[in-house]
């Protein structure tokens, strides 16, 4: 599989940045109440409120931090990110009370915020035209890899249950930021930006993003998706072990082996899948396959507790990774395909959104829906990928065939195939 432009180093330095961030995340997740619990005298209510407000603080950057990427570049916003997520971590080592626990989550969550509303951008910037769905798959597989063996990190950590063990996992955050941050300064070359400084002024810019109803509606689209995306982490674990009473290692199991599947294969199924149809026909395959998983886990209901459940939900699972690898890719790079090009930093940080709602509204989707009947999240789940992979064919049409306002010039690519 080919990486472009390989011979600047940002063939191994994006994927670098993009290890430390997942690893970082996975290894981080699960040890922050513990540390914070650790070294302050907060409450878990306390802790959780306050990091839930330093994230709310954030929420409003993406577009900001895409109009600044337009203005100068993807690189050295990409780099500010992780250098601040590096200060938030160098931070949590001084925590003591409430307000330094704000002060650093506030960081942190701010440079995650860059980091994330600029290097999709980053990424197209250094693909060439069908490299990126390439990018892209490999940039989930490493998402799904890192923040696997993160988690495996975290586990070995909460097994010492050592207040020096978590200051070191922490600090080892930091400064695996900074390398990271060094990486892409020192390998990546930035695209060279126009001498009349019309890509930092192009009127493609927030209010042209605010018209063009078709990219609008790609974001909402993805929305959907995505909550099919948080379903797995946030349904599982509940319905799995006290909606079907299977024994709680099957929940780990069932992680695990969509983590390996998806952080193993996404390239290949990339590759192909791009030979046989376009980037919105992959992600149609891949909201179907989300529904049959929701099928699936419906029917689970009827099989009785023991190996033989075990045993049916396993091979379900490989249908929300399926759907994953089809999904992830194509969503990515068919929002890079229909930005245009002075303004592709902050289309893309505002197709962000579609992640960050997707995360704030699946909890309480589900735990609403469960509160009723504990298969009703996942007929509601299935039906919202059925719908968003009806609408994500012909939404595609508008969007690289000329449809959309502002949108990407140029022919529409649907079915060619990867390099």
């Amino acid at each position: 599989m080919r990486w472009p432009r390989a011979r600047d180093g940002a063939a191994w330095a994006i994927p670098l940045a993009l290890a430390v961030d997942a690893i970082g995340t996975g290894l981080y997740l699960p040890l922050s109440m513990v540390y914070f619990l650790a070294v302050t005298d907060l409450s878990e209510a306390g802790a959780g409120l306050l990091l839930t407000a330093a994230t709310a603080c954030s929420l409003l950057l993406p577009l900001l931090v895409g109009r600044l990427v337009d203005r100068i570049g993807p690189r050295p916003v990409v780099i500010a990110g992780q250098l601040l997520q590096a200060a938030g971590f160098f931070l949590y080592l001084g925590v003591s009370g409430a307000v330094s626990l704000f002060l650093a989550a506030l960081v942190e969550a701010v440079g995650l915020r860059v980091y994330w509303s600029s290097v999709f951008a980053l990424i197209a910037e250094q693909a060439d035209g069908e490299a990126k769905d390439e990018w892209f798959a490999r940039a989930g597989m490493i998402r799904a890899a890192g923040t696997g063996a993160g988690t495996v990190l975290a586990g070995g950590l909460l097994a010492l249950a050592s207040q020096h063990a978590y200051r070191g996992m922490v600090l080892a955050d930091a400064i695996s930021f900074v390398v990271a941050a060094a990486a892409v300064g020192l390998f990546v070359r930035g695209a060279q930006r126009s001498a009349d400084g019309s890509d930092g002024e192009s009127p493609a810019g927030i209010r042209q993003l605010l018209r063009n109803r078709p990219y609008l509606a790609l974001i909402g689209v993805n929305v959907l998706f995505n909550i099919c995306t948080v379903f797995l982490a946030v349904a599982v674990p509940v319905y799995v072990t006290r909606g079907l009473h299977a024994p709680g290692w099957a929940v780990g199991a069932f992680l695990t082996i969509t983590t390996a599947v998806v952080a193993t294969c996404t390239a290949e199924v990339t590759r192909r899948s791009r030979r046989r149809t376009s980037r919105g026909g992959a992600m149609a395959w891949g909201g179907r396959l989300w529904a049959a998983w929701c099928a699936a886990a419906t029917m689970a209901v009827l099989l009785p507790p023991g190996p033989l459940l075990v045993g049916y939900l396993a091979p379900a699972m490989l249908l929300w990774a399926a759907a994953e690898m089809l999904h992830g890719p194509a969503s990515n790079a068919l929002s890079a395909r229909a930005a245009p090009e002075g303004a592709r930093g902050t289309y893309l940080a505002a197709f962000q959104y579609s992640f960050t709602t997707a995360d704030m509204v699946t909890p309480a989707l589900f735990g609403v829906l469960y509160g009723v009947n504990r298969v009703l999240p996942w007929v509601a789940v299935g039906c919202l990928a059925l719908t968003a992979s009806v609408a994500i064919r012909p939404l595609e049409r508008r969007l690289v065939g000329g449809g959309a306002s502002g949108g990407a010039a140029g022919p529409p690519d649907g079915n060619s195939a990867t390099s």
